[in-house]
């Protein structure tokens, strides 16, 4: 039986890509499961698939971009769960376009779903977790974020700024027994990913999986209390 059984987390994008193959593997840990998004629909989908494997799931629709429905939604899927004791940082958007060509609106709002976002949804989430003296949030940041390239300004911009928050907040609450781990992966063939064509959804034998992201997850959750992942880069064997 696995030691995380009986859990309760939070996936924010979670109802497709890397957070719904997170949100799979969880339940399959037997993790009860609160999945957020935009589209209800979909998280609807994502849940009844969820509840297949005999755990509780539920959702929320917000975006994690705006902190009013953000304070509401989380309130609401803790409230359905009971508590947390999982938080996995996933929502995310990504654009690409040269500095001087990509619309300010645009470069400030990737800014602001994959950093302010992060930071929305790990502030409510927070005091849950210190009030337990015990818990897990995954920051997802990228590559991008440990190297910037020629047309990813504003997405090299947000993830950067991903790391250093999560350090800074790893460091804050080490004291409270919360481990927070900082994960970096390259491309992955995720829904994102395969609608910007930078990943071919054909290509399972050279291009990571969302299952291999969500795999790194679990391994990370399942290390002992007193061992902490602290960040992590997941890249393909196949260059």
């Amino acid at each position: 039986m696995s030691k995380l059984k009986n859990k309760k987390a939070i996936i924010t994008g979670g109802s497709r890509g890397l957070g719904k193959a997170t949100a799979i593997a969880f339940a399959k840990q037997g993790i009860d499961i609160a999945i957020t998004g935009r589209n209800e629909a979909v998280l609807k989908e994502t849940v009844s698939e969820l509840e297949e494997f005999g755990i509780k799931a539920t959702y929320a629709v917000f975006d994690v971009s705006n902190y009013e429905s953000v304070k509401h939604g989380i309130k609401e899927v803790i409230e359905k769960l009971g508590t947390v004791d999982i938080l996995v940082n996933n929502a995310g958007i990504a654009a690409f376009g040269t500095f001087n060509e990509m619309d300010v609106d645009q470069w400030s709002q990737i800014i602001q779903t994959n950093l302010m976002g992060m930071y929305y949804v790990t502030k409510e989430v927070l005091p849950y977790l210190i009030s337990k003296n015990e818990g897990d949030i995954i920051n997802v940041s990228s590559t991008a974020g440990l190297n910037g390239n020629a047309s990813t300004s504003a997405y090299s911009a947000s993830k950067f700024a991903v790391i250093g928050m999560s350090e800074s907040l790893m460091k804050e609450v080490r004291k409270n027994n919360i481990r927070v781990c900082t994960l970096t992966p390259s491309t992955i063939a995720s829904d994102m990913s395969i609608e910007l064509g930078i990943a071919n959804k054909d290509s399972q034998d050279s291009v990571l999986q969302p299952e291999d992201f969500a795999e790194l997850i679990v391994a990370g959750l399942h290390l002992p209390r007193r061992a902490m992942l602290k960040n992590a880069s997941l890249w393909s064997t196949n260059p």
